[in-house]
């Protein structure tokens, strides 16, 4: 860096460093060397005055902070001067000097009251301009500051000659030189343009950038931006030919469909393309009118016509751009839904005779939905031919990241290093499915970034201006959990009771995780993990509560993004028609994206092979696990014996089903524990001859239901007890007596 910067001689040239680098060396760094300090300034200033090309208080103080730490770099000075004189321009491109013209046949009243207006604006540019640099000694004949010395010395003499008229006015000896003036002010205004001529290019290049150049800047999108200048190219080769006479019967027309993800730049895509209509002629503006469902359908019959002719109105000459435009055609639309009637009459408008031609149409929304509204308008459809349409992608994690700082330093901040990784680890947990808002949301990330360290800005002490403008690890904790007390996922896991042989596993899975990270963040190989998994056992063991607990060891682990937990069931998944079961399947599968598809007796899904539906929804979780790949978890549960059948029955599971967790019946001293802390959960206790009957029982007879049945046996012992405590009047309302849990037992017993 150090000697890129000081080979920079030219603002011809761009700094070798963008705004954010100059902004983290900075940061990181005791800057010594003044040359390299006053360097990292100029590049500061120079990059803010390209963001901010009016004025910047920031950049003039830069300026000065380079000037004082080293006064005779070439750059240096050069880009104070390049300011002063864009300066200069601005004040005389603000000033009426076209209006600063005297008549000879103008009465003196009215010469004099003129020469005062010209007299005043005169006074406050020259009191604007840099003395300094207005009288500084220039070797170089072919310096471009001789004509900023030569602006203030036609300001001077035009003052002393203004100043010297009025006074010949108020000693009623009215002298007033108009034409002496009225030449000084032509000059003035012709050496405005020469000075704008001279500017350096990073100033002036601004109103000269084409849609394509704007195009170019944005992040990404390369596909799109290689078929946008071949496009550009083809309209320009047909106004060519036009201009020659040639015609062309089958024109692929203006009409633009523009399909992607929330945030990936459709609506900066359409107005790019009424830039580009309006720069070839093509259009008569590149204004676009943005309109969506509720801008076009109305609520009675015929609303939806007039409002749909009232924006293709507005839109004749540049482009009618309709946002979501599936939601024109709703599934199951009913009479009452007058969106085909907005269909109808928009196709009505763009081939007839009247408005034809005369504006382009932009469709845009989300893939797969537009796919479908354009099959169900095969009219709509034909007036798009297929080179018209535009799939923009979703952005890639680095473009996301450029997109992050763009925001952050639009509004005058900057991610150190360290920020920036944790930012990327936002962003990642963000992206979970098609509803992720790319750019938007990666910029709403940044705000709300902003909006965290603004908040804790009172508790800081601020002794640079680069405080003001860091964004530190330390601003990103809005997204850590606040509650210090909350337990662990495997401190919860070891609370369970018995299990252990499933606590076992689940803690050799999470250490293997996190062994396998450790591994990739030092660049080591490696090894798949396999996350989906089978939770065999009878009803009662736990399988649920564990499948929790699991899914937020994944999240801690960092490999779910979301950590949740979607239980579903046979009639979850499988409906009574055929293709509506992949449907059904795939609307739970994207519930659930970013943490675990719980699939609770996924047994009844296989059917010895009888089942059509359960069958598709078998393929079907098969396909979307491979589409999703690390994004979903899914764990399926059930008896022992039929689960081994169902993951048998496909291929698909046998191979992506390696880690089985089978769930034990629970042993007598486990369910005279759980029995114990289910009954302290609502501060009831029981004492040891209770104890005794219920260890007795649970020796001698088969638990069915375990934990379940716990729950049961605990919550009818409460209601014999609450029986016994109305009608005996007992003191202690918190103890269950021997006799509550005998009438439990029995009752529980029989329903069971």
């Amino acid at each position: 860096m150090n000697e890129a910067l000081k080979q920079w001689t030219s603002l011809d040239q761009q700094p070798p460093i963008s705004e954010v680098e100059a902004l983290r060396y900075l940061n990181d760094h005791e800057v010594e060397d003044s040359e390299l300090k006053a360097l990292l300034y100029v590049t500061l200033a120079y990059h803010r005055i390209k963001r901010h090309p009016e004025q910047d208080s920031l950049a003039d103080q830069f300026i000065d902070e380079a000037r004082t730490i080293d006064k005779h770099n070439s750059i240096v000075n050069d880009l104070y001067e390049s300011k002063q004189m864009m300066q200069a321009y601005t004040l005389l491109k603000r000033t009426p000097l076209e209006q600063w013209v005297l008549h000879e046949t103008d009465h003196d009243s009215a010469k004099a009251k003129k020469a005062k207006a010209i007299y005043s604006d005169v006074k406050d540019l020259r009191e604007q301009w840099d003395q300094d640099l207005a009288e500084k000694t220039i070797v170089d004949a072919t310096s471009r500051l001789n004509l900023y010395k030569d602006v203030f010395e036609q300001l001077t003499e035009l003052e002393e000659m203004l100043d010297e008229a009025i006074s010949s006015i108020e000693n009623r000896r009215i002298r007033i030189p108009v034409r002496a003036i009225n030449e000084r002010t032509r000059k003035l205004s012709d050496d405005r343009d020469e000075l704008y001529k001279k500017l350096p290019s990073f100033l002036t290049d601004r109103s000269n950038q084409n849609p394509l150049e704007s195009f170019d800047q944005m992040v990404g999108l390369h596909d799109v931006k290689a078929y946008i200048k071949r496009y550009y190219h083809f309209l320009k080769y047909q106004q060519q030919r036009k201009s020659f006479g040639f015609s062309m019967v089958d024109e692929p027309g203006l009409h633009m469909i523009i399909t992607g993800n929330p945030g990936t730049g459709k609506t900066t895509i359409a107005r790019l393309l009424a830039n580009i209509y309006h720069e070839l002629g093509i259009l008569d503006t590149k204004e676009v009118v943005e309109v969506n469902r509720s801008h076009l359908v109305g609520s009675y019959v015929g609303q939806s016509e007039e409002n749909t002719m009232n924006y293709v109105k507005q839109a004749i000459g540049g482009v009618l751009f309709i946002d979501e435009a599936y939601s024109l055609k709703r599934e199951g639309q009913t009479g009452n839904d007058y969106g085909q009637a907005v269909i109808d009459t928009l196709v009505s408008a763009m081939t007839g005779k009247e408005y034809g031609g005369k504006f382009a149409v932009i469709l845009a929304g989300y893939p797969e939905e537009m796919r479908q509204f354009l099959w169900s308008n095969p009219g709509l459809r034909s007036r798009f031919p297929e080179q018209n349409h535009i799939q923009l992608p979703d952005y890639k994690m680095d473009e996301l990241i450029t997109i992050a700082e763009q925001a952050a330093i639009d509004n005058d901040f900057f991610f150190t290093e360290e920020a920036l990784t944790e930012f990327n680890s936002l962003i990642d947990r963000e992206r979970v499915d098609d509803s992720f808002g790319n750019a938007r949301t990666v910029k709403n990330l940044v705000m709300k970034t902003v909006f965290q360290k603004g908040a804790q800005e009172a508790q800081r002490d601020k002794h640079h201006w680069l405080d003001h403008m860091r964004i530190d690890v330390d601003d990103l904790e809005w997204d850590r959990h606040s509650d210090e007390n909350e337990r662990s996922p495997m401190e919860r896991l070891d609370e369970l009771i018995g299990l252990k042989n499933v606590k076992q596993e689940v803690r050799k899975l999470s250490s293997f995780v996190q062994a396998q990270q450790k591994r990739k963040e030092r660049g080591y190989p490696v090894v798949p993990i396999q996350l989906h998994s089978v939770f065999s056992g009878n009803p009662g063991t736990g399988k649920t509560t564990v499948a929790e607990i699991y899914a937020d060891v994944l999240k801690e682990c960092g490999l779910l993004k979301r950590g949740h937990m979607v239980v579903v069931s046979r009639s979850d998944l499988v409906a009574g028609y055929v293709g509506q079961t992949a449907m059904k399947t795939k609307k739970k599968i994207r519930e659930a994206l970013g943490g675990v598809l719980f699939i609770d007796e996924a047994y009844s899904l296989y059917n010895g092979g009888r089942d059509d539906f359960g069958k598709e929804a078998i393929e079907t979780i098969v396909d979307e696990m491979t589409r999703h790949n690390e994004n979903l978890v899914v764990i399926l549960a059930g008896y022992q014996r039929e689960m081994e059948q169902l993951v048998e029955s496909n291929p698909g599971l046998s191979s992506r089903f390696k880690k089985y967790f089978h769930f034990p019946d629970y042993e007598e001293k486990e369910l005279l524990e759980m029995t114990h802390y289910q009954a302290d959960q609502y501060g009831y206790h029981f004492n040891e001859w209770a104890e005794s009957f219920l260890l007795e029982k649970y020796t001698d007879h088969k638990v069915r239901g375990n934990g379940r049945f716990i729950n049961n046996l605990v919550n009818e012992a409460i209601q014999y007890q609450a029986i016994r405590v109305m009608e005996d009047e007992v003191d202690d309302m918190n103890e269950l007596e021997l006799v509550d849990l005998e009438k439990a037992w029995n009752a529980v017993r029989r329903e069971s």
